[in-house]
């Protein structure tokens, strides 16, 4: 057994448009109680549950007489205004089963890059969690753009099981594991713990499901994954239908063991949270004064800029080879800067003789 999962007492638990619809869009009853049961299990046990639910735009098309997911995106919105209502209202009589109230929380990146929103938004699921309801959070699919072109709900869920304080995120999906190529391939086989990057280096990781309803894909669940781990929270990644033995402890799918402790919730915010607006080119002994020795940013390490910003608005941290090492909340215009790089602090005029980035505004990438 997964001591790691039996122990969890918060959860966050994500599942994909593919795994509560047909193939021809509309949700499917039946997955939608399998999951339910599952979930109003751990709730019996004591576990909070959060659920992270793809499948709006996929549960508005056959309403709306679309044969398949639509390329543009007003009618991914109408889609998904559609859907929405009937994912939420299905959601609340599954679990009504067992006398478990449903709070809907849709949310947008906006309401986790923006430092306010992103307390509002950890104010109303803790405040739901200890009113004994269960919410369900999606992306708010009918305003978003950015979220529907390119997103997935597995960046979401990462950042929610953060955002609660979660001890577990599971991510539910139309494959059991992950696997070291394609599952289907011949000698492909499962993975069933990832301890690091190195467990990672020599798999093949696929595209987006072949029923053409999700956007994600294996890249956004490791992704997903290397968020959540990093900030002390493991994940179990496997098939909805072994939801119930993955949430059990029961070495199913694929386990990525949590690497690192959680940070403040402020830095967590700042590193995956956040549109960097801009860039700074860092010089090796800047990068060992930000990463190694945790102090602020100085003008004279930096050689280049890119990007247009203002004052308090993030930035990221390149190192002499173009990696990003760290994202920061720049004290300065971007217009301003051209003539402060490589100049000593005790050169440069009163006004301009502050660090670049203060060390307590920087999140290592």
């Amino acid at each position: 057994m997964r001591e790691t999962v039996t122990g969890a007492r918060r959860v966050v638990v994500k599942i994909g448009s593919s795994s509560l619809t047909t193939a021809a869009g509309g949700l499917d009853p039946a997955r939608v109680d399998a999951l339910v049961d599952v979930l109003a299990a751990r709730q019996a046990a004591g576990v909070e549950v959060v659920l992270v639910s793809s499948g709006a735009i996929a549960a508005g098309l056959a309403p709306l007489g679309f044969a398949r997911r639509p390329r543009d995106l007003a009618s991914q919105q109408a889609a998904a205004s559609v859907g929405q209502g009937l994912l939420v209202n299905r959601y609340t009589q599954s679990f009504a089963r067992y006398g478990i109230r449903v709070g809907q929380v849709l949310l947008t990146v906006d309401d986790l890059v923006r430092r306010v929103h992103y307390r509002n938004a950890h104010q109303t699921l803790t405040t739901l969690l200890g009113l004994g309801a269960l919410p369900v959070v999606n992306e708010n699919d009918t305003v978003a753009t950015d979220e529907i072109r390119f997103g997935d709900n597995d960046r979401l869920a990462a950042l929610v099981a953060s955002l609660v304080h979660a001890d577990l995120l599971v991510l539910l999906s139309d494959v059991d594991a992950l696997y070291t190529g394609p599952p289907g391939r011949p000698g492909s086989a499962r993975i069933s713990d990832v301890r690091g990057p190195e467990d990672l280096a020599d798999i093949s990781i696929g595209g987006a499901g072949t029923a053409g309803l999700g956007t994600g894909g294996m890249v956004t669940k490791i992704e997903a994954a290397r968020i959540a781990t990093t900030s002390g929270i493991p994940v179990v990644l496997t098939g909805a239908p072994h939801a119930g033995a993955a949430l059990a402890g029961e070495e199913v799918g694929t386990l990525f063991h949590r690497l690192g402790r959680r940070p403040t919730s402020r830095l967590f915010w700042l590193a995956h949270a956040t549109t960097p607006h801009g860039r700074l080119h860092l010089d090796a002994g800047a990068v060992a004064a930000v990463v190694d020795r945790r102090a602020s940013l100085l003008a004279a390490g930096v050689t280049a800029v890119d990007g247009t910003f203002t004052a308090g608005e993030p930035v990221d941290l390149l190192d002499p080879a173009g990696r990003a090492v760290a994202r920061g909340l720049v004290n300065y215009d971007s217009i301003e800067l051209p003539p402060l790089l490589g100049r000593s602090t005790r050169d440069l005029d009163p006004g301009y003789d502050r660090a670049l980035i203060h060390r307590d505004d920087i999140a290592l990438l």
